[in-house]
């Protein structure tokens, strides 16, 4: 049996952005965001860059994270 590895998207990527913890998961090929350890709901993202980019946006634009 033979394993693939795609090191260039893992399930799931944590890192702090200008001191704000952001996260990405990936869910059945559907990437979710998390904001200050907050899924964001409502959000979902086709590839992992998408979700990084949103995610650096609002960080760069002071949005907080929606707890609903």
């Amino acid at each position: 049996m033979q394993v693939q590895e795609h090191s260039d998207e893992r399930e799931f990527v944590s890192a702090v952005y200008r001191g704000r913890p952001i996260a990405t998961l990936n869910h059945f090929g559907r990437w979710h965001v998390y904001l200050d350890h907050v899924l964001q709901h409502k959000v979902v993202f086709e590839t992992a860059d998408e979700a990084l980019t949103w995610l650096m946006h609002r960080v760069d634009q002071r949005v907080p994270a929606r707890l609903h």
